[in-house]
Formats: C-alpha cells, sequence, structure tokens
C-alpha cells in the first residue's frame, strides 16, 4: 500500500508539473481559505467592413537575354505606373515590393526575365477597377489583395474591450451562482489576435483583356480581431 501511494502522489505531482508548464503566462495561485479567488477567461472578436485593399501588382517579362529582359521591364514598369497615376491612384499610395532579374532554368539556353511587384493602397470599391487597369497596362502577374482597416489598432482596442467585458460578465454570473460577493481584480492578462488575411490568389500571369470588358467580379472579404482576456477575481 506504501509503494501505491508513493506511485500516486508521483503521478499527481508529475500532472500538476505538466498543467503549469502549458499556461505559462498565468500566475500559480495558493488555493486555501485564506486566498479566495475567483478566475475567469474569455474570448470575443469584431468584424467590419475593410476600408483599405492593398493590391499586390506586378509583371514577368518573357525569357529572353539579359539586356533585353531589362528593357522590356523598363517599358512595361514605367507603363503600368503611368496607368496607374492616370486612373486617380495617389503616387505616395504605391510602393516597390520587390524587383530582380532571374535565370530562366527552364531551359539550357541562358535566359533571363525580369520580375517586378508593387502594393498599391485603394478603397476596397476601387480594387477591381485599379487591378483592371494595371493587368490593361502590362501586369502579368497580379492578382492578391489584402483587405484591411486604415486604423488597426482602433479595431484590436474594440475587441479587447468586448472580451474585458465578457471576462466581468462571466465573473458576476459565476460569483452569483456561488452565492459569493465578487471582489476586487486581482490579475488579468490578454492575448490578440494576428491580422488574418484572406489567403493569397496564386500570382500568375493574366492575359490582357480588351477595354470593353468589364473588370473582374470581387467581393472584399471582412476584417477580424480577437481577443482573449484572463482574469482573477477576489471573492468575499
Amino acid at each position: 500500500m506504501r509503494s501505491v501511494a508513493i506511485t500516486l502522489v508521483s503521478t499527481l505531482l508529475f500532472a500538476t508539473i505538466a498543467a503549469a508548464a502549458q499556461q505559462p503566462t498565468q500566475p500559480q495561485l495558493k488555493v486555501d481559505s485564506s486566498n479566495r479567488t475567483l478566475t475567469v477567461s474569455a474570448t470575443d472578436n469584431v468584424t467590419v467592413e475593410p476600408d483599405l485593399a492593398i493590391l499586390h501588382i506586378g509583371f514577368v517579362t518573357q525569357p529572353q537575354d539579359a539586356k533585353s529582359a531589362y528593357a522590356d521591364g523598363t517599358r512595361a514598369s514605367n507603363a503600368i505606373i503611368a496607368a496607374l497615376k492616370q486612373a486617380g491612384v495617389e503616387e505616395t499610395a504605391i510602393r516597390s515590393e520587390s524587383q530582380y532579374l532571374d535565370r530562366d532554368w527552364t531551359t539550357k539556353l541562358r535566359k533571363y526575365t525580369l520580375h517586378q511587384q508593387w502594393t498599391v493602397k485603394v478603397s476596397p470599391q476601387r480594387a477591381a477597377e485599379v487591378l483592371d487597369v494595371a493587368i490593361n497596362a502590362g501586369a502579368t502577374s497580379s492578382g492578391q489583395i489584402d483587405w484591411t482597416v486604415k486604423d488597426e489598432k482602433a479595431l484590436e482596442a474594440e475587441a479587447l474591450d468586448h472580451a474585458a467585458t465578457r471576462a466581468k460578465a462571466n465573473a458576476e454570473v459565476l460569483a452569483k451562482g456561488m452565492d459569493v460577493r465578487l471582489g476586487s481584480l486581482i490579475y488579468v492578462s490578454n492575448q490578440l489576435s494576428s491580422p488574418q488575411y484572406p489567403r493569397p490568389m496564386p500570382m500568375m500571369a493574366m492575359q490582357k483583356v480588351g477595354n470593353a470588358d468589364p473588370p473582374l467580379a470581387i467581393e472584399p472579404h471582412q476584417v477580424s480581431r480577437e481577443a482573449s482576456v484572463y482574469a482573477v477575481f477576489a471573492i468575499e
């Protein structure tokens, strides 16, 4: 019997240590008659319509010698930027993302392609129109759009406020159900989710379309932020 008791105590000790290791951010509180506490956790989220679209626009030249690929790339680059500005896109909304001359390894011939990519910020209502303008100007590698909001901090704060309100409400319900009085807040921690962007469209060559053709039918993704709150209250 002594051996069984020792084994049981060892197992419980190991389980306690393992549980503590799984929650490194939460305090280890002593539970006894002199330390009466109530702990709650709550998660809430906020979802809104986007007010900003970030387009990824670019091109890839046909394989040829390095000098020709660079020359073709220069022409394509200037044509795309000129078309975007003519469409009313502000210069400050266009930012270079990448540009490089790359060896085409699909053939034994020493051929090269020039790649260039930009991010273009526009309103969600203009996303399809601006993408159409870029493709007609030669943006053969385009299509990914990140939907977001201009004030991400405000959205995160709203999600955190909702989670905190839910945690406090849960604590009050528990206290009432346990027939105790909820006391002061002893400890609180929070966690915010990272921005969740939709899965990117594969960047692929796209054929030019005629000016008379309508742009792609694109519907914006809603933007969400999630927050979690862990709180410890005294009970009286």
